[in-house]
């Protein structure tokens, strides 16, 4: 089984700052993935051509169960709102998250985060005091070729300390009220030794995934509930490869 985690940076390239359907097909390509989740994805965006970059990506899988979850309709450093009960944002610019399987879906499921109530500091070359978004747990109850069911699930925390501890939590506690065998994928804003800590959760894989060119930072995981670890074999693999798109690398794990 392989199984992966990719911040798509909506599929720009740190390169020359574009978008290319091309670019972001080979780069799925590369990681051969059984089960995919994926953050900072647009829909419908103009700065991404308007792609669907959740489909794009199942397409080039060869997968056909896939879900993209809005988290904000507009674009983040732009303009956004929130979602409603009332829309889904299918026909306006929204970004979110998506997760992707070649094993059929027997049931998704959609938990909301709401943003951090304050604006939090990221530090480039001077600070910037941005607004948090919302964000969203988006979990899928999976019949892998061995029988049973399982649930797989990816999400991506704030980047405001100390909240995104409290979603990881109410992630946990969503999770657990899904079938076992439960692994999360995701952008957690979060170092391995805390992210394991705070969901007691195994961290499958410690490997740097940021930033792209010469990672240093762990902020892309792999976890795997402890109740339900005699699921599953040795960890067989761990890869971070380089492709051609985003500021984060894929994270790749092979499990027996």
């Amino acid at each position: 089984m392989r199984l992966a985690t990719f911040n798509l940076l909506h599929g720009r390239s740190l390169r020359d700052g574009t978008v290319d359907a091309g670019r972001l097909t080979a780069a799925i390509k590369t990681l051969d993935a059984d089960i995919l989740g994926l953050q900072e994805v647009d829909r419908a965006q103009e700065r991404s051509h308007h792609l669907d970059l959740t489909a794009l990506a199942a397409t080039a899988m060869g997968a056909d169960h896939y879900r993209f979850a809005a988290a904000v309709i507009g674009t983040p450093g732009e303009g956004f709102r929130a979602l409603t009960h009332d829309d889904d944002g299918a026909d306006q610019p929204n970004y979110g998250i998506g997760l992707i399987s070649r094993w059929p879906v027997r049931q998704w499921r959609t938990v909301r985060l709401p943003a951090a109530p304050v604006r939090a500091p990221i530090f480039t070359p001077r600070p910037l005091f941005l607004r948090d978004e919302p964000r969203v747990l988006l979990a899928a109850v999976v019949e892998p070729p061995w029988g049973g069911t399982m649930t797989v699930a990816t999400t991506h925390l704030s980047f405001v300390p100390g909240w995104n501890l409290l979603q990881l939590r109410t992630v946990i506690r969503a999770l657990r009220t899904m079938p076992a065998p439960r692994l999360l994928t995701g952008d957690l804003n979060l170092p391995a030794a805390v992210a394991g800590r705070i969901s007691r959760w195994r961290i499958l894989a410690r490997a740097a995934t940021y930033p792209s060119p010469s990672p240093t930072l762990q902020l892309d995981h792999l976890l795997l509930d402890p109740r339900d670890a005699g699921a599953f074999g040795q960890v067989r693999s761990i890869d971070t490869p380089q492709v051609p798109i985003s500021d984060h690398r894929p994270l790749v794990v092979e499990l027996e």
